[in-house]
Order: C-alpha cells, then structure tokens, then sequence
C-alpha cells in the first residue's frame, strides 16, 4: 500500500485513495485505522478531505450550506467544474433542490411505492423461473441487472424492448478503467436519450413518471409558475434512471455473496421471513452501494480542530461511518438481528434518497423470491468480478453455486 509523503497532514502514514484497486476490494480494515487514527485524513495527491466517523459523516451530510452539492456529490465532477445542468436533483442546492424534489417526490410517495410490490415480484419470477433445476447462475447477469431495470422502465413507461440499452448507458457512464478515475461529461446527466420516449409521451399520456414530469405545473425559484423544459424533463429521468438501476442491482448482489459467507442467518431467514426487512437494513449498513459522497466546501469550516478552506472537498465515507463501533457495536459483524436504524447508505438530510422505500422494497421482494427457490448456494469467487466505477462498490459479476 502506499504511504503519504507529508505526515505532517491529518492521516500520518496512512493512505487512503478512491481509486486504489486493493482498497475497493476490501476496504474496511483500512476505514477502521482511519476511524481511530485519522478521523480527519487529507489526501494529498486527490487534493480532498476525508471524515469517517458516524457522527463527522451525520453531521456534514446535515450541514447542506458549508457542505454544498451544486458542484457534484462524485470526486471527479466536483474538480472537473463542470456546470450542472437543471434537473440534476443529488447534486443541486436549495432553492432549486427543493422545488425539483418535491416534484419528483410524487412518484415515489409510499402509497406508490407499495402498488409495485406485485410487479416486482412478477419480474424476479421472470428472472428465477427459468434457473430452475440449474447448478448456479451469475447472480447479477440474471436477477441484479434485470429486476431493477424493469422496475424503472415499468416507472418510466420505456418500453421494454429498448430498456437493455437505457440500463447499459447508465452502467457505461459509471465504469472506469481500473485505479483511473472516472471521465465525465453533461452528456452522462442530461439524457438525451430519453428523447424519443419523452416525445411519445406527449401525445400518449399514461400513468408513469414521464407523464407526470410533462404536466406538471410548478412555481420556480423565480417565482415563475411553469412546465419543466424539456431539458430538464430528459436530466430527472437521465438521474432516476441511473441511480434506481445501478444501486439497487448492487444490493441485490451484496446479499448474495454476504449470506453465502454467513449460511445460519441465510437459513434464519429461510424459515421466518419477518426478518427479511431488517436483513435488508442490515445489509445496506453493512455493505452500501455508494461507499463515499463528496461535497464542495463552499465556506472555511472548521473540523476536528483543522481549518478547511472554501473551495475544497470533503469527501464522506459513508460505508466507513455505518461500521462504526460508537455507533454500531461490533460494526465489522454482519448481524441480522441488530437493529440497523439510522445508517446513513441513503445520505441524511435535504438529499435523503427519494427512492430509498423503493430500493428497501426491491431487496426485500428479490430476497424473498430467491430463497423462496434457492435456500442455500455459494459463491465462485475464483469468477466473480467487482464493477470496475469510482462511485459505487459492487459485483459485476457473481456466479452462485447452488446445492
């Protein structure tokens, strides 16, 4: 591993770099030094600031005017300086945040969310059924990578036979070579190509998202009472469509490779599905899908004792914060009884996820529909493969082997 050239900065001889191959395959060792010996660390190379304690992590995230998202939440689009297109909710700053927000917030209300239970199971029987009989699958190519995907364009109203292609430019904006961080553009976030569903929606309304974001009248920052632009119309669905099918297939991969390694608790739930709804939290604290979220620092703060001057970035490591023991005793232990409440995988404050009931939902459905027809299985770790992003950690591909 490397060392730090200037021990003088927070983190002493202790390296922690994003990007770094050996850390994003297990990182957590590495987090746990920097809990107790660098709480604040500096990075000097990626010229970022790092916190990963529960209670730094919960109050940055809550400090939305010093720790601003109108530069980007990712490492690489906060230092490229690219200009946010409007619509680009995660990484917008209130007013406008709020006012996009609560327009989105409407398709993703519980009522709603609870409506697509039916359909999401329909969708993992689609996936699992045709395994039946087999020795073992790739866990993300047949359920991870399709479930969520149909999800979202069921949400959408993308038809389903164009729905691979959606799904794979939300997934190629997101891979980077090995150790390289990743290349951004305004072409990831403004979604161009919904274009074509988009103008097909305006003359055949139905009940899904991109109706709505066609209709709906709102007053803006201004004071203005409008229609979304276009524009802005193709970056909400350009944001809902990457972040509900990368993150949630992710998930769904976690809990295949973190119950093959704990095969009692996998059982437990075999026989009593009541605990699979704590088994998901628990999951979600234990392994998150987005491990990091970076802010702009907009005004000189002050942090354990360091002045941080505006104009850099704070870097909040959030699967480091979920494991820590201050919050979370025994952190590094998987423990499906445990009462996973209050984790921060879904950020916390103004930008809490919107979609969070319905990641909850998918994990629990898709759990529920693969022990219901495969109990027990293992992982081939000599084949699986971690996703090659710098913004989310998971498996690209992982074949179970099923008994």
């Amino acid at each position: 591993m490397a060392v730090a050239e200037h021990d003088e900065r927070p983190g002493g001889d202790i390296y922690y770099d994003p990007y770094e191959w050996s850390i994003k395959e297990d990182p957590y060792p590495l987090y746990r030094r920097m809990r107790e010996e660098a709480p604040l660390y500096y990075n000097e190379p990626h010229d970022f600031w790092a916190v990963s304690r529960f209670e730094d992590v919960e109050r940055g995230l809550l400090d939305h005017e010093t720790f601003i998202s109108g530069r980007g939440g990712i490492l690489e689009i906060i230092r490229s300086g690219m200009e946010m297109p409007s619509g680009v909710l995660i990484f917008e700053d209130p007013p406008e945040h709020n006012i996009h927000r609560r327009l989105l917030s409407r398709a993703f209300t519980p009522r709603r969310v609870a409506e697509l239970e039916d359909k999401i199971r329909e969708f993992c029987a689609r996936c699992l059924d045709p395994l039946a009989g087999s020795d073992g699958f790739d866990l993300i190519a047949e359920l991870g990578a399709e479930m969520p995907m149909r999800t979202i364009g069921m949400l959408m109203g993308i038809p389903e036979s164009d729905l691979e292609k959606v799904r794979d430019f939300a997934n190629t904006s997101l891979r980077t070579e090995k150790g390289k961080p990743m290349e951004v553009s305004t072409e990831q976030l403004t979604g161009q190509l919904f274009s074509d569903y988009a103008d097909w929606r305006a003359t055949h309304p139905s009940d899904d998202i991109m109706t709505e974001l066609l209709n709906v009248e709102f007053e803006d920052e201004t004071g203005t009472v409008r229609h979304l632009t276009r524009d802005e119309i193709l970056t909400y669905c350009a944001v809902v469509a990457g972040a509900g099918n990368e993150t949630t297939n992710r998930l769904i991969g976690w809990a295949g490779k973190v119950l093959a390694e704990h095969p009692d608790q996998r059982r437990e739930l075999v026989d009593d599905r009541s605990l699979l709804a704590t088994a998901i939290e628990e999951l979600l604290r234990y392994e998150p899908p987005g491990p990091q979220i970076a802010r702009y620092v907009a005004r000189d703060v002050e942090v354990r004792g360091q002045e941080i001057p505006e104009g850099s970035v704070m870097m909040f490591l959030v699967a480091a914060a979920n494991r820590d023991d201050r919050r979370f005793p025994e952190g590094d232990r998987f423990d499906i009884h445990r009462d996973p409440r209050g984790h921060l995988t879904f950020g916390f404050g103004i930008h809490f996820c919107l979609g969070a009931a319905l990641a909850r939902l998918e994990g629990r459905v898709a759990l529920d529909e693969l022990l219901n027809r495969f109990p027990e299985w293992d992982v081939d770790l000599a084949n699986a493969e971690l996703s090659s992003t710098s913004t989310v950690r998971g498996w690209e591909k992982l074949p179970l082997v099923l008994h």
